[in-house]
């Protein structure tokens, strides 16, 4: 069978395929090749090229057929394990398995263990699932814990981990654990609600299923207002130039680490009004380690010194001689917005109908990056104490960060006062 070619050697340097329309001479049933690789066709080509016939038959020979089976089966399951928790998905594999596994000794093993492999992956979600619905139930508004009971939040960051180094690694082993149970199917029922190549037949029967990767973006957001909170909370302007210092060197640490999504929501936190207002806090702070991340993550030229930070990052995860230095955790929602610009912006069909190998090629590259970039495992030692308060310590909502800004350093024009004396009056019920 013609073997398609690598998505870049298919198109010059101008991002357009030349060839894609071929003469009569390079078409066989609907199929355009050229140098025997397959170009492009129509998807009823495609599919009836895949099929056996009497004439055509891949590989020509009867005896390879539940080998191969066997390994798109494996792959199937160990790269869209999600696909699984479909009922009628895991009879059809399990009625399939079982008809392979009737043959030799070797395939009944390994059909054993790839069923096996697949049950422990789907046991995994379903637990880590629980674990976030339990963590969503019991998140608390901080500004009531505090008229309830000020004394159970005495602590902050910096007493329950006074190192900004440690503090980054505990952020690593959150983002990477978050990371590995977004599955890739999930950037696809994200954006596509119908069958991208069939305009009348729904592709999925049931609600999209993007829970895990909604929770990660849910993280990025609780982590900004958990810095904002921190910085916040202090009474005095020394305690909270003291927390922005940490948090500057727990951003800078991130960094060096390859962790660029805390990295960014770090920064996030610390750029939200209510922690830019206090500027006699800010006059304490040196800054210049601040302004350095800030620059790398400077979102003109479409994140130009991001993009090519992370190209740095991917480049020495190739070539890592520890587990450490594999870690890249890009910014989560530049590559969320990178895929839906990709997706929105090309036709999946071409003018002629067939379908746009370009834009799949494409698709595909970016959420294979990402595949292999959360499988890393992370290298550094869990500290439960730190995870424990990183996931559950409540957060002061928008208008909690604003009051405890405003009582922080006291409001500086007529609006701000006027809001000032509102969110007293409505949060703590005082004129």
């Amino acid at each position: 069978m013609p073997q398609t070619p690598p998505f870049s050697a298919m198109f010059d340097s101008s991002g357009y395929n030349r060839n894609l329309y071929q003469s009569a001479e390079d078409s066989c049933g609907g199929l355009y090749y050229h140098d025997n690789n397959l170009l492009s066709g129509s998807l009823e080509a495609l599919i009836q090229h895949l099929v056996p016939n009497m004439d055509y038959y891949p590989d020509n020979q009867i005896r390879k057929i539940a080998p191969k089976i066997l390994q798109l089966l494996t792959e199937w399951t160990e790269t869209f394990p999600y696909d699984f928790r479909d009922e009628r998905m895991m009879r059809n594999l399990k009625d399939l398995a079982h008809r392979i596994a009737s043959g030799e000794e070797t395939y009944r093993k390994n059909v054993q263990q790839m069923m096996q492999c697949l049950i422990r992956k789907l046991a995994a979600l379903s637990q880590y699932e629980e674990v976030l619905a339990k963590i969503s139930s019991t998140t608390t508004d901080r500004l009531t814990v505090l008229k309830t009971k000020p004394q159970s939040i005495q602590r902050d960051i910096i007493t329950v981990c006074n190192d900004p180094y440690t503090l980054a690694q505990q952020l690593t082993h959150i983002e990477l654990e978050r990371l590995n149970y977004i599955g890739p199917e999930e950037f696809v029922q994200a954006f596509v609600q119908k069958d991208p190549l069939d305009n009348d037949k729904s592709c999925y029967s049931e609600q999209k299923k993007t829970r895990n990767l909604e929770a990660y973006v849910e993280w990025f957001n609780r982590l900004s207002y958990l810095v904002a909170t921190e910085i916040c909370m202090p009474v005095k302007k020394k305690h909270r130039a003291r927390m922005i210092e940490y948090f500057i060197d727990v951003a800078r640490e991130c960094f060096n680490i390859g962790n660029f999504n805390s990295l960014m929501a770090i920064i996030s936190g610390m750029n939200m009004s209510p922690v830019s207002r206090l500027k006699k806090t800010w006059a304490k702070v040196k800054t210049a380690k601040f302004d350095i991340l800030e620059h790398q993550m400077d979102p003109s030229s479409n994140f130009y010194n991001y993009r090519t930070a992370l190209r740095g990052a991917a480049q020495r995860s190739l070539t890592a001689h520890s587990s450490r230095e594999k870690i890249v955790i890009p910014f989560f929602s530049l590559l969320i917005k990178d895929i839906y610009f990709l997706n929105e912006g090309c036709a999946n069909r071409l003018p002629n109908g067939h379908v746009n190998f370009e834009k799949f090629w494409e698709l595909a590259k970016q959420v294979s990056e990402f595949m292999t970039w959360k499988q890393v495992e992370c290298p550094f030692e869990r500290d439960r104490k730190i995870l424990q308060y990183l996931l559950t310590v409540p957060v002061f909502s928008e208008d909690a960060l604003y009051l405890a800004s405003y009582e922080s350093e006291g409001p500086e024009n007529h609006i701000e006062k006027d809001r000032w004396k509102s969110l007293r009056s409505s949060l703590l019920g005082r004129v």
